[in-house]
């Protein structure tokens, strides 16, 4: 029997109720010091509450100088574990299983101070700031941020991280030749940086704490990466990570057209050459093109974005539509007459 958007889902040893991921959003409502305020335990908790399966919490900066808003979230401080911490109890309260994406925002950071660091000195945009290029140093100092992240996400109870490597971001801007245009080891082989990232956080981190790992499959852009490239890219380093979840653009500014499920398509061809569990989304709103994608193995779990702002509730809605099985809060058991 084929799984639904409904069914069970086991990566490594994370039991996950079904398969509707919540994507990371950033909300630009932390404090200054990147702290959590009720509006994040209020948004997290309704999409538990919703009986959203995996919810991702939006990007964690690992250091101060790498929030992409000075109202970014960060986890670059162990005074923020306590914030986070109680994100993830509420969450686990309704069922759901809650990860946080962390990452630096490198080249397209917009924070009102500190100094923009790149691969290679190059500005995102004419209007943008040019990036100072990162040495030897740098690129430990970093590395060494993203463990402790890491280390942090575990003490605040999260069950897993997940690696923002997309949207062109510190990580994705190594990955593309659009923004790395570096000579020494991390420009001959652009995934090194990732790598060192990736291991240093297995080091670290228990074998059964989920990592996953966020990228842009495609640059849009004739000079940039395409799916094929993140083949050769990921292949030798994909034991280090547990689930890709598949977005596109971000790198460089492009015309990108979009229709309902625009970047499935990326994620369905990784998913059959790496061999591994993938997340794919891109403007998804239709629970029954949500379950179809399940049903016919095209993916893993499916994310969504918007659609989750404008209803937390869309996933008990999708299954009463699709009449698949879904645990309700016992308050709001009485819904369920109107459907079945």
């Amino acid at each position: 029997m084929s799984n639904t958007l409904f069914s069970n889902w086991k990566i490594k040893n994370l039991e996950i109720k079904n398969r509707v991921v919540m994507a990371p959003m950033d909300q630009y409502s932390a404090t200054p010091d990147g702290k959590v305020t009720q509006w994040h335990y209020q948004h997290y908790l309704s999409r538990a509450i919703g009986q959203v399966g995996l919810i991702i919490v939006e990007c964690s900066a690992i250091s101060k100088d790498g929030r992409i808003s000075d109202q970014d979230l960060g986890i670059w401080s162990d005074e923020h574990i306590e914030g986070l911490r109680s994100i993830a109890q509420a969450s686990h309260q309704y069922g759901s299983k809650i990860i946080i994406q962390i990452g630096h925002s490198g080249r397209k950071c917009e924070c009102s101070a500190g100094e923009i660091i790149a691969p290679s000195s190059i500005p995102f945009s004419e209007k943008s700031k040019i990036p100072r290029e990162m040495n030897i140093e740098d690129i430990k100092t970093i590395i060494e941020d993203f463990k402790q992240a890491g280390i942090r996400a575990l003490k605040a109870g999260f069950d897993g991280i997940e690696v923002h490597g997309a949207h062109g971001y510190l990580i994705s801007e190594f990955l593309s030749p659009l923004a790395n245009t570096r000579s020494d080891e991390y420009g001959k082989d652009r995934s090194r940086f990732l790598k060192e990232i990736l291991e240093a956080l297995r080091s670290v981190l228990p074998q059964d704490f989920l990592i996953s790992l966020r990228i842009s499959a495609r640059d849009y852009h004739q000079n940039g990466n395409d799916i094929e490239d993140f083949v050769s890219l990921l292949k030798p380093i994909k034991h280090l990570f547990d689930v890709l979840n598949v977005s596109t653009g971000g790198v460089v500014e492009a015309d990108i057209k979009v229709y309902w499920g625009y970047q499935i398509e990326c994620a369905r061809i990784l998913r059959e050459k790496l061999s591994m569990p993938c997340i794919g989304g891109g403007f998804i709103r239709d629970a029954l093109m949500a379950n179809k994608l399940i049903t016919s193995d095209v993916v893993d779990g499916v994310f969504l974005a918007r659609e989750l702002l404008i209803n937390p509730y869309w996933p008990i809605q999708a299954a009463l539509e699709l009449k698949q099985k879904i645990d309700l809060p016992s308050q709001y058991e009485r819904g369920k007459y109107l459907y079945y």
